[in-house]
């Protein structure tokens, strides 16, 4: 029955492997609090237990260049209220590599200014972590909390209403905004604008910058160190770094010749 819903799932509600094996993880959970809970019917539970997860296509992390966050940036009008709404939260995601959670979640009591600025949020697995803030982040989430505050949730990034963005709200600024970009910067045409991207875009940087993945993991709240490979297998420019410190074989250049032996030969077949 549990094999069923995964299928059908994937083959009518449109949910992709990782999806399908996240809904596996929380069934495996559940299942796991039972085997406690009911021990008379162990030999059931250890069958949902042993479905394994399904293999998928591990594609390479996407992050964006300087110029692409830069030019998503000039895309927010600063002349409206949710143009600098906007440019501040594209801003910090891209500098802290917060998850879209914890982007939305954020409130003003949640920035702290002043020397050793940081944002401090609530991660995954209720672990609080904070992380710092650039002078230039910093300058603008100063200019951002002078605004008046919408609402009487003290949400530092609010609707329009005052109340707590959506998925959908997000992604739809997001898209707004790369479309706008799009005339000043042609690779984002076909590429699409995530905060998850946007944070993937943070640890490439600091990988890239020599950054140990340690820190990396601590800045972006993972649980382990591993979950950062990912970023060590995607960047091109510290392969290539290791390209230039080894020395290469030399090929000689050029295109077969066949010798008058082989022609006459190959004539008289």
């Amino acid at each position: 029955m549990i094999s069923a819903f995964l299928d059908d799932l994937e083959k009518h509600h449109g949910v992709g492997t990782r999806s399908r094996n996240l809904r596996l993880t929380a069934i495996r959970s559940f299942f796991r609090f039972a085997a406690f809970e009911l021990p008379t019917h162990s030999a059931q539970i250890q069958r949902v237990l042993a479905i394994p997860g399904k293999r998928f296509k591990r594609a390479l992390v996407q992050s964006f260049t300087r110029a692409e966050i830069d030019a998503l940036l000039a895309a927010a009008d600063q002349h409206t209220w949710s143009g600098r709404r906007d440019h501040a939260f594209i801003l910090l995601a891209v500098q802290t590599g917060l998850r879209l959670s914890e982007m939305t979640g954020l409130k003003r009591e949640d920035i702290v200014l002043g020397t050793g600025a940081h944002v401090t949020v609530m991660g995954k697995g209720r672990k609080e972590r904070c992380t710092p803030l650039s002078k230039h982040t910093l300058a603008v989430l100063r200019a951002w909390l002078r605004e008046p505050q919408r609402g009487d949730t003290h949400l530092l990034f609010p609707s329009a209403r005052g109340e707590q963005m959506s998925v959908h709200g997000v992604q739809y600024l997001l898209n707004k905004h790369r479309i706008t970009a799009s005339y000043a910067c042609p690779s984002l045409q076909h590429k699409r604008v995530t905060v998850h991207r946007l944070r993937h875009t943070m640890a490439m940087d600091l990988l890239q910058a020599g950054v140990d993945r340690s820190v990396i993991a601590l800045w972006l709240g993972h649980e382990r160190v591993e979950t950062t490979q990912m970023y060590l297998e995607a960047t091109l420019a510290m392969k290539e770094k290791a390209l230039e410190k080894v020395s290469s074989p030399h090929g000689k250049p050029g295109r077969f010749k066949p010798g008058d032996r082989l022609l006459a030969f190959l004539n008289a077949l």
